[in-house]
């Protein structure tokens, strides 16, 4: 197999095709902390993000056969942790707004990034978002997807994904200013 993409630790992604165990602790060492926080960006749940990311280092060992190389291993990995929380969420039934309406230039104008702010308070408030806010938030900002991958991923439009986008700011940007995280400088 001519892989694209040279990962560094081939030699252990070799040794899991062939079931060596011990070579697939050394990937789950490597990988599970990061599999980790993506699969609690998405659900906000601790207990449900480790159960997510133990069923996707199982899902990913039984099918590493399929990882053709065009990405990094760990890009790979990702994207099943990143289908497995959006698979929770279905299952648990949550709900991605359909809002179609038009951005006002005011909305649109409020694209200000947040600065000077304790990581910590802004990692709290993301994890108060509501539920779809937060995955369209992590999706965008955290994971890197445009909004034409989100709306694909959550079958809703791209000018959904952008509401949404803009909601979740708004009120993240609320939940910081009523916790007065910014600094006065």
């Amino acid at each position: 197999m001519d892989a694209l993409y040279k990962n560094i630790h081939q030699d252990l992604i070799d040794r899991c095709r062939q079931g060596d165990r011990e070579a697939q602790f050394g990937i789950y060492k490597l990988y599970y902390k990061s599999m980790y926080n993506t699969g609690l960006r998405i659900t906000g749940n601790e207990c449900d993000a480790e159960d997510i990311m133990q069923e996707s280092f199982l899902s990913a060992f039984s099918r590493i056969n399929s990882y053709e190389g065009k990405v990094s291993f760990g890009a790979w990995l990702k994207k099943i942790v990143i289908n497995r929380s959006l698979d929770y969420l279905r299952k648990r039934k949550i709900a991605f707004e359909e809002i179609d309406e038009k951005l006002t230039d005011e909305e649109a104008d409020q694209d200000e990034e947040v600065t000077q702010t304790d990581i910590s308070k802004v990692k709290e408030a993301i994890m108060k978002l509501p539920e779809g806010y937060r995955v369209v938030f992590s999706l965008y900002y955290l994971e890197g997807y445009d909004h034409d991958e989100i709306a694909a991923i959550l079958k809703v439009s791209s000018g959904s994904s952008r509401s949404q986008l803009l909601r979740a700011k708004k009120k993240l940007k609320s939940y910081l200013t009523n916790e007065q995280v910014f600094s006065m400088n």
